[in-house]
Formats: C-alpha cells, sequence, structure tokens
C-alpha cells in the first residue's frame, strides 16, 4: 500500500481567493495601470496553498480496525489511526464508506485528533441495523498544513468484514441471570415443584393450595391433610417460528421487528434449555427456509444464536399456508410452537388465522406480535384539524381490525401476546414459564 498523496486546497483557501475578487476589481477600477498585481495576488494565494500542503508532512502509516462482532442494535467501535512524518500538520479529517447496515447512508466522518505519541486517532461509533455480515469498504483521509490553507488526501480500500449478530442484551440481564440462578429453576439442579403432570410427591396442605391437590386416602391414613406435588414437565419440545416477511421487516424503535423478536426468542430459548427443554428454530415468507435441529442442552445456546444470524430479510408475503403445514409435518410429537408475525390488512390475515388454527389440534400455539405505537398514537392524539381528524379515524379503525384479528385466533384456541417491542422478551418468559407449571405441553 503506497503512501503517496494528492495536493489539495482546503475551503479557507477557496474563501480567501473568492475575498480577493472584489479587491482586484476594485483596484483595476482605481488603478488600471496596476491590474497585473491582481494574477499576482492569486498567485500568491496558490503559492502559499502549494507551502501549506508541502508543510503538512507526509502519510507513515495508516490503519483502520474495528470490532470484528457486533450485535444488531449493539455498539461498535470503529478505529482509525494515522502516522504523519516530516512535517507541521493543523488538523486531519476521515470519511469512511460502509454497509448501510453499520452505517446510516453508508458514511460517516470523523476529525482526528493528535495523541501524546503523535498519532492522530479517531473513534467512530456506529450501532448496526440488521444482521449479517457488513463490511467497512473505504477510507479517506485528509490533513492540513499549519495554515490550513493547503492539505493531503489519501484514499485506502479496507474490505474489512464485520458480523452482526443477534442481540443478547435480555439473556445477559442481571434480572435474567438472578432469576436463572434461583434455587426453583436453572442452574441449580433442583426439580420444578407445581402444577405440572408428573407426579413427585406428597407435603402438609398449607392454607391457599388447590383443595383438589389433596390426597384424601394418604390424608385419611395418616390423619392429616396431605397434597400432592407435581414435577413440572421437562423434555418439551419448543420451536420459535418466524415470519420473516416484508411487515416483519419493517422497524420498530430503530430496528426491523424480526430482530426484536429474534432477540426475544433467544432469551426465552435460553431459559428453556436451562429448564430442560428442546429448542428449534424455524424461519418462513413465500417459503419455508431454516429450521434447525432441536438443542438440547444450554451448552448449544450458541448453535442457535449463530443459526438466527442466518433468519434473512424477505420483501414477500408469507405463505402461512404452506410453511405451518411444512412444519407440523416435520414435528412427530405435541410441541409449544410460538409464531412471531405481523399483519396490516384483515384480509390476507385471514389466511395466517386459518393456518395457524390447524396447529392448534396437536400442538400448543403462541401468537407474538408487537404493539404498533406509532398507529395508537395517531388514533388517541387530540385532533388539531380535519387532516388529523381523519387520520385519528382511520388509525381507529385500524387498530379495532386488528383487534378482531387477534381475538379470532383467541377463539381458535391460539395464546396471543400482544406488547410493546421493549417488554416482548419479558412476556414470553412469563407466558413459557405459566405454560410449563401447568405441563400444557406433553
Amino acid at each position: 500500500m503506497g503512501n503517496r498523496a494528492a495536493l489539495i486546497p482546503t475551503g479557507r483557501a477557496a474563501l480567501l481567493l473568492a475575498a480577493m475578487a472584489p479587491l482586484a476589481l476594485l483596484l483595476a477600477v482605481l488603478a488600471p495601470a496596476a491590474w497585473s498585481a491582481a494574477p499576482a495576488l492569486g498567485t500568491l494565494v496558490l503559492a502559499l496553498v502549494a507551502l501549506d500542503a508541502m508543510l503538512a508532512g507526509r502519510l507513515a502509516d495508516l490503519a483502520v480496525t474495528s470490532d470484528p462482532d457486533v450485535e444488531v442494535g449493539g455498539e461498535g467501535v470503529i478505529q482509525v489511526e494515522a502516522r504523519l512524518a516530516g512535517g507541521m500538520p493543523g488538523r486531519a479529517e476521515a470519511a469512511l464508506a460502509a454497509d448501510p447496515r453499520l452505517l446510516p447512508g453508508g458514511r460517516t466522518e470523523a476529525a482526528l485528533t493528535r495523541g501524546a505519541d503523535g498519532r492522530w486517532q479517531a473513534a467512530v461509533p456506529f450501532s448496526p441495523t440488521r444482521r449479517g455480515t457488513g463490511e467497512i469498504e473505504e477510507l479517506w483521509l485528509r490533513w492540513t498544513g499549519p495554515l490550513g490553507l493547503g492539505g493531503r488526501q489519501v484514499r485506502r480500500m479496507v474490505g474489512q468484514p464485520v458480523r452482526v449478530w443477534p442481540n443478547l442484551a435480555l439473556v445477559r440481564s442481571p434480572s435474567l441471570q438472578t432469576f436463572l440462578k434461583d434455587a426453583q429453576f436453572g442452574l441449580i439442579a433442583r426439580r420444578m415443584r407445581g402444577e405440572g403432570t408428573m407426579f413427585e410427591a406428597l407435603a402438609e396442605f398449607e392454607p391457599g393450595m388447590d383443595k383438589r391437590r389433596i390426597d384424601w386416602k394418604s390424608s385419611a391414613r395418616h390423619m392429616h391433610l396431605y397434597a400432592k406435588e407435581y414435577e413440572a414437565e421437562r423434555n418439551n419440545q419448543i420451536v420459535f417460528a418466524f415470519d420473516c416477511g416484508a411487515a416483519m421487516c419493517e422497524p420498530v424503535g430503530g430496528l426491523p421487528r424480526i430482530d426484536r423478536a429474534v432477540s426475544a426468542a433467544l432469551a426465552t430459548a435460553y431459559v428453556a434449555l436451562k429448564g430442560g427443554d428442546r429448542v428449534a428454530l424455524y424461519g418462513f415468507a413465500a417459503r419455508p427456509g431454516l429450521f434447525t435441529p432441536f438443542a438440547t442442552d444450554a451448552r448449544d445456546f450458541s448453535r442457535l444464536h449463530r443459526a438466527a444470524a442466518g433468519l434473512d430479510y424477505q420483501p414477500q408475503e408469507p405463505n402461512f399456508t404452506l410453511a405451518l403445514a411444512t412444519l407440523a409435518g416435520q414435528l412427530q410429537r405435541r410441541s409449544m410452537v410460538v409464531v412471531f408475525s405481523d399483519f396490516t390488512d384483515p384480509t390476507s390475515a385471514e389466511l395466517m388465522v386459518e393456518s395457524i388454527a390447524r396447529l392448534t389440534g396437536r400442538h400448543l400455539v403462541l401468537f407474538v406480535t408487537m404493539t404498533d405505537a406509532e398507529l395508537a398514537g395517531i388514533a388517541t392524539a387530540a385532533p388539531e384539524d380535519m387532516q388529523h381528524l381523519a387520520m385519528a379515524v382511520s388509525a381507529d379503525g385500524l387498530l379495532r381490525q386488528r383487534a378482531l384479528v387477534l381475538g379470532k385466533l383467541r377463539q381458535a384456541g391460539v395464546d396471543v401476546i400482544e406488547a410493546p417491542w421493549d417488554r416482548i422478551g419479558t412476556r414470553l418468559i412469563d407466558s413459557y414459564l405459566a405454560i410449563k407449571r401447568k405441563g400444557a405441553i406433553g
């Protein structure tokens, strides 16, 4: 990689030349015989530009590094470091071109600061908006001389890949980790006793217990009330099915809905694996896509994490009939199927309702969708004029249609979770644990 740099004038030099134009015109009017002084002044400015560019020094070294792995919606940093030698540089700036999933619009700029060791550095933060592998493509570096009139510029091809993974912030959250360390669930190897289906032991009946759990024969034999305790089911099959179509590619809270869904699913999958259940991921749009083998241990969670990164964004309408029929054919035993989807057209949602309802004959189905905060805000805002009133009426109609579709799902025996995107993960974990305690899956 060579270090040859082009000499360029700065904006300050252009302003100086523009300011001299009226002076040259005034000189030509007042002293026509001295007209040759005007070109001389212009030549002097150009000479200063060239001299200042020479005094800027040369580029001795240039490096661009970045975090190789970043989570979607997380924070990453691109480090730009340059070493300038043989001059008196006054200022340095960098411009970066990268994949739009890394940088908004695919471009950003940053000013470099000079460190104690003489190196010029800049830390450019970025927050990926989509999963996949993005690339830092090119870098332009410009530095000026002490007068700020002239400078040098180089262009470098970078070609550094950055892998963008699903976000695991909820998995790492202190509240979830504390819960998993609780004696009733997770890391401590104790059985979950509750309202499951597998008989575990007898315990003294206490106020507040369900009277239907009283073992009357044992109570009569011991002359004391005893109640049955059950072990919550383990080794259940949990399938997280993701609609990767157009509606789920729309942003909510700055990220696509599918990425919010993936984060919620992975957090619940982590809890499920800790609880002894088996987890698989399934993606679909116009056609069935990814279907992972069932993970059976918490040590397999990284495999699910990698597989979730491959759920692609597809600007197509999902084919629920084909996708869910294919999924049903793959499941050999009763499972809990969690479907993440969204809809805007109630008419097309009818096919979704019919397809999901068919699964309830054999499987426990949970439908998860995110509330449309923007639509709700329009519907509840005080109208300022007739246009805003019309928007509010339309938004309210769409919300009513949405509620109607969700109501049909509930009537078909589907459990429905509708929550804001930032609470969808905790709501899903709570629902999973409630279902598991009741022993409703097996």
